[in-house]
Order: C-alpha cells, then structure tokens, then sequence
C-alpha cells in the first residue's frame, strides 16, 4: 500500500494507464491526500479526499472574520512565514483530519487580486438557504443572489460574496446530486 500527498499546481495534467487525456486546466493549489488501494496492469485504483481549497486574501484579519463571524466556520490554524513574507489561515466547519477546509493565504504586502475568470465559486450546504441568507444580511454579509430557485431548476440556492470578491454558494441539504 502506497500513501501520500499529492500536490496539484497551476497548470495539471492527468493521464490516463492507456495513454488517453483524462483531465486538464489551471487552478489554484489543491492539497490531495491519497492511497493506493489495488494495481494490476489494467489500471490503478486511488482513494482521495480534497483537503483544502486555497484562496490568496488582501486583509487576513478582515477574511477570518467574515468566514468565521458570519459564515460560522472555526479558524483551526494559523502560521506565519517570515522567509517566504506570508500567513496561512486554515478555517472550516470541523477538524482537518475529517473534512475540507479552506486555506487562506496572505502575502504581506499584496492587497488586492484578480480572481480571474477561470474560478467559479465555493459551495457550502446549510439547513435552510432562505434563513441562512437572512442571518448572513443580518451579519453584514453581502448578498449578490437572494435565496430561490436555480435557473432551469428547483434546487433552491442564493450567491454571498466574501470581503475579495469570491463568491459562495449557499445549497440547501435537501437537494437533489444528479
């Protein structure tokens, strides 16, 4: 058996046994924990699970405090990199070890990015979208999509935007995964 950490970086490219193209683009960093399950010659079967999603930030302290204060979330860690000029926040809604949390990186110095067009948003499940995009409101969150149906769709959802610009998607636990 085979373990590790995988690191995805800007541009990545995946391969299939057979020679095939599988997967291709530019993204942020994606930390993969990862475990080689089987081999044979016709293929490898890899267990994974997303550690973290990286998001460069302008204020840190501004960051912390809207996805803890108003998306709820609990700061788990956080370093400084004096050598490298950078700070590492790890937030989520439980422990690293158990589920995927987002990573927030500051370089000292740099208050403002491009998110670009190739980044979508992040996703997050709550009870209910309608009370939670109320509560968000009430936070002082920013809201840019109110709580109703998916175009072309039932599944209800609603749009916040953090403090630089990145979208979240508030889903509801009872939607439908097809």
């Amino acid at each position: 058996m085979l373990c590790g950490i995988l690191l995805l970086g800007l541009c990545s490219y995946l391969v299939g046994l057979n020679g095939q193209f599988i997967f291709g683009g530019c993204f942020t960093f994606i930390a993969v924990e990862f475990v080689l399950i089987n081999y044979d010659q016709q293929r490898i079967i890899i267990a994974m699970r997303l550690l973290h999603t990286m998001l460069r930030v302008g204020n840190l302290e501004e960051s912390i405090k809207f996805y803890t204060e108003i998306l709820g979330m609990d700061l788990l860690r956080q370093k400084e990199y004096p050598d490298g000029e950078f700070t590492l926040a790890f937030l989520g809604y439980g422990s690293e070890e158990e589920n995927t949390v987002i990573e927030l990186t500051y370089n000292w110095g740099k208050e403002h990015y491009e998110i670009g067009t190739g980044f979508g948003h992040l996703a997050i499940e709550v009870p209910d979208v309608y009370t939670a995009t109320n509560q968000i409101r009430q936070n002082g969150g920013k809201i840019i999509r109110d709580a109703g149906a998916m175009n072309a769709g039932t599944t209800i959802i609603a749009f916040v935007e953090d403090p630089d610009g990145y979208q979240i998607e508030l889903i509801g636990e009872n939607h439908q995964r097809s």
